[in-house]
């Protein structure tokens, strides 16, 4: 079988890419409430067994009102090609390299510079409309995934929820309060989790991690016909807003973080996070927080429609099919992914994996 031919006519070695945004670091910037972020990605392969190939995610690329990505670089010594790659379907952007053999194998190194800002949406009815976004493209966020369908127990689950609620913010307030109430989180859960959404609600298990607690939120969404997506990413620096447990800065590498977002008319995207209340509960102090703590409370008010940009997003992406990959698809690409010698690497083990994510600020 003819092998990967993704990455012909790339070049290989080193490369960059820039995008000029309306912001740049430095003075104006932080007058508006940006800050800029480094982010490193060091990768090394433990044992290559043969021909390599590495997918490693990278910072959206698409400028919002809330980040920018500035640049970013890499470094691929041996690879036989090096490139950006942008995937059909949610536009999820990777950066892909291959060697030809184990013995060209080397460590990878990716620098990014972005730039965040809080993100606030105000969900007063009577702020001025915003445009909308196409049909077209909201329809790509109403789908069903593998690991999040829209029919069975889950839209009957979602038709509960939201009986009796008129409107899609409100709707979409029911599931994120009853994701809140019903789900815990379990800490011995392997990386992010996986968001398998249906067996969840089958066996009645609402627990997990990030990527299981918002994936929940989002299904149950796109069930009730409200457009919903996860928003995949790290955090990059400590919380500002005293939620000690909710940021991470330095070594980032186990900081991977999944966001969600709904899409209301007239309000454009709506960032929320239900997963980090439950988090905040379980790690915020010693033995945990009850509900009732008025810093529970205060989090739990707060990302109904807020983010701190503590955090930077990858991608949007789900049943992401790595190009030129043997495998299956990944239900979503938040960690570096890599094969050797037709074998796939563990992206959560240390000892054949191994990789550091760092982040610091840049300060003008």
């Amino acid at each position: 079988m003819k092998r990967r031919n993704f990455l012909l006519g790339a070049a290989a070695g080193s490369a960059a890419f820039a995008l000029r945004t309306p912001h740049s670091a430095g003075a104006t910037a932080s007058a508006e409430g940006w800050r800029t972020f480094e982010i490193v990605t060091q990768v090394d392969i433990a044992d290559p067994a043969g021909a390599t190939h590495l997918w490693l995610p990278l910072p959206m690329r698409q400028a919002t009102a809330y980040q920018h990505t500035l640049n970013t670089r890499w470094d691929a010594p041996g690879a036989a090609y090096a490139k950006l790659v942008t995937l059909p379907g949610y536009g999820v952007e990777l950066l892909g390299v291959d060697w030809s053999g184990a013995q060209a194998v080397a460590g990878v190194t990716v620098t990014s510079q972005v730039q965040t800002r809080d993100r606030r949406v105000s969900l007063d009815a009577g702020m001025p409309k915003r445009g909308g976004e196409p049909a077209q493209a909201l329809h790509e966020f109403l789908r069903p995934t593998r690991l999040l369908p829209t029919d069975g127990v889950v839209k009957s689950t979602a038709t509960k929820i939201t009986a009796g609620q008129r409107g899609d913010i409100d709707k979409a307030r029911a599931i994120y309060e009853w994701v809140v109430d019903n789900t815990s989180r379990d800490p011995k859960t392997p990386g992010c989790g996986v968001g398998d959404v249906a067996s969840m609600l089958e066996s009645g298990h609402l627990n997990g991690k990030c990527a299981d607690i918002n994936a929940l939120f989002v299904a149950l969404a796109r069930a009730a016909g409200i457009p919903a997506r996860d928003a995949y990413g790290v955090r990059v620096a400590d919380s500002r807003l005293d939620y000690h447990c909710l940021g991470r800065s330095g070594d980032i590498s186990k900081a991977q973080h999944c966001r969600a977002e709904f899409y209301a008319q007239g309000h454009g995207w709506i960032p929320v996070d239900p997963a980090d209340v439950r988090k905040l509960m379980l790690e915020e102090a010693p033995g945990g927080l009850p509900a009732t703590d008025p810093k529970v409370q205060s989090a739990r008010a707060f990302l109904f429609g807020n983010w701190e940009m503590n955090w930077i997003a990858y991608n949007h992406g789900h049943d992401v099919a790595l190009p030129g990959s043997n495998g299956k698809p990944v239900p979503f690409l938040m960690y570096p992914n890599g094969e050797t010698g037709e074998r796939h690497i563990n992206s959560l083990d240390p000892t054949a994996f191994r990789y550091t994510i760092t982040s610091h600020e840049i300060i003008a």
